[in-house]
């Protein structure tokens, strides 16, 4: 086997990564929202997988995968079909799904032909608003362009000042699934640690949603919440910031006191400081959480779960379909996302809820079909690369993971069962992570400088999480024995931002 340095290898996985969108990309610069083993490309395409696309294309030129010319001429002809695409007059938001090939908004989904209900998605139009950003910092030459398609994108449309959250989306149209006669989500984006809060850093940093907003989601549900659908009782402080009380609450779990996500997955805690510098804007909450989520992710499938392997997020299942995957007991939802195709969750139980008495965890033994899939793993390389490094390598030698495409999107590590397909999201997240690590973090300077920094950097330095370590260490000094056979005493390394 040839012997390849770090950075070697991460150019590697890059540049096979870089393959995946060329074959993803119509003539169109629209991406399709996935490829199969064959070669076949979706038909339809979301304003996230289009986001990717463009940051991703950034990231190939600035790795030398590409030449300027060509990143130019690739994301020149993307905002020249982005600009125009129908979208809603009101807000200037972009809808859910368009044809890939066409740039037509769809009223039809194409793989079953019932109707489609157009939809506006805050998250969705929050990572195409952070690519048109990175756009405008990163190709000068075409900021117009990127700056006449931004500009009309109001994300103060799905703020609701009664409770100071943001909406989930908006039906233009009256759809069976709407609740509200005003045509809004039923549901408020109220959990702070997921990958929400891209639309709500956008909104802030453009003056549409006020700045105690960032304030009003919670890290966990309050420990006196008459809903008791939380997944264990936290614990914490009251603290006050910009006028709002806030709930400073985390969960205890394996060791570690942290802000969970909703429903434990790696994608909703750490694909926002993928493009915002949050462990070092916010050294006191962020720069202690994003460590300690990874060691979570790790002490599952390490320890807990036994599966030798680690990385668990929304993915494609090896045995068809999508699905979402975390660990429970990183999430706030009480049935949280399983790590397994089998299901297998914990209650901790409740102090004084009927019904939520503590129950014994599952032995490891129980979590049986566990599926990894490597997006979230790249997610984890800032926090923890050499951990990160070692399990990517564990996959490639153990599984048929790994292509001229770069890694297929899951695996069951119990079968060996590979889900052959990419997906435009889960591959633009690699690339972001990627472009990360072999360009000094210049890829998340195309988003977070300026604005962006001057808006959010004081806010986020104002907060101090209740989290850490119990055994009173920091991650970086974590002893880990993992009760498995074959694996040895590890010591889990942790790159602590500064």
């Amino acid at each position: 086997m040839q012997i390849r340095s770090q950075r070697q290898t991460l150019q590697m996985f890059a540049s096979a990564t870089w393959q995946s969108f060329v074959v993803l990309t119509y003539p169109s610069g629209l991406p399709a929202d996935h490829i199969s083993v064959t070669g076949e490309r979706a038909s339809y395409t979301s304003p996230t997988n289009i986001a990717a696309y463009i940051w991703s294309t950034l990231v190939a030129r600035d790795a030398g995968i590409i030449t300027p010319i060509e990143a130019e001429a690739r994301i020149q002809q993307t905002l020249q079909t982005l600009a125009c695409l129908e979208r809603h007059a009101t807000s200037g938001q972009f809808y859910n799904w368009y044809d890939a090939a066409t740039g037509a908004k769809l009223t039809v989904w194409p793989p079953s032909g019932k109707r489609l209900y157009p939809f506006l998605s805050s998250v969705d139009n929050g990572w195409l608003a952070t690519a048109l950003i990175m756009v405008a910092n990163a190709l000068p030459q075409l900021r117009t362009q990127a700056n006449a398609i931004l500009e009309a994108m109001d994300f103060g449309f799905y703020y609701d000042p009664t409770v100071g959250l943001l909406r989930g989306g908006y039906w233009p149209v009256p759809s069976p699934r709407q609740v509200h006669t005003n045509r809004y989500t039923c549901h408020h984006y109220g959990a702070l640690n997921t990958e929400t809060r891209i639309a709500s850093y956008i909104g802030i940093a453009r003056g549409q949603i006020p700045a105690p907003h960032y304030f009003r989601m919670g890290r966990t549900f309050p420990d006196t919440c008459v809903w008791n659908e939380q997944e264990m009782q936290p614990h914490g402080v009251l603290r006050n910031y910009l006028g709002v009380d806030v709930f400073e609450g985390c969960y205890s779990y394996m060791g570690l006191n942290l802000v969970p996500s909703w429903g434990g997955s790696m994608f909703e805690a750490l694909m926002v400081p993928l493009f915002v510098p949050e462990a070092r804007w916010g050294p006191q909450s962020w720069g202690i959480n994003h460590p300690l989520y990874v060691q979570g992710q790790i002490l599952h499938g390490m320890v807990e779960a036994c599966y030798g392997y680690w990385g668990f997020s929304p993915s494609t299942n090896p045995a068809g379909g999508y699905r979402e995957y975390g660990v429970d007991a990183l999430g706030m939802l009480a049935d949280g996302y399983a790590s397994n195709n089998d299901n297998t969750l914990v209650d901790y139980g409740f102090t004084g809820r009927p019904g939520r008495g503590a129950r014994l965890s599952p032995p490891p033994s129980a979590y049986t079909n566990g599926i990894v899939t490597p997006h979230a793993v790249f997610l984890a390389l800032d926090f923890d690369p050499e951990a990160s490094l070692a399990n990517l390598e564990k996959l490639c030698q153990g599984f048929d993971i790994y292509g001229e495409w770069g890694f297929w999107d899951a695996v069951n590590v119990a079968t060996g069962e590979v889900s052959r397909s990419v997906l435009a999201l889960d591959q633009g997240m690699i690339m972001m992570a990627l472009g990360n690590a072999l360009c000094h973090n210049r890829p998340q300077r195309y988003f977070a400088d300026g604005m962006v920094e001057a808006a959010l950097r004081p806010l986020l330095a104002l907060e101090e999480f209740t989290v850490g370590s119990t055994t009173g260490m920091m991650p970086d000094a974590l002893l880990v024995d993992w009760p498995v056979a074959n694996h040895a005493p590890v010591l889990i390394s942790t790159c602590m931002h500064s």
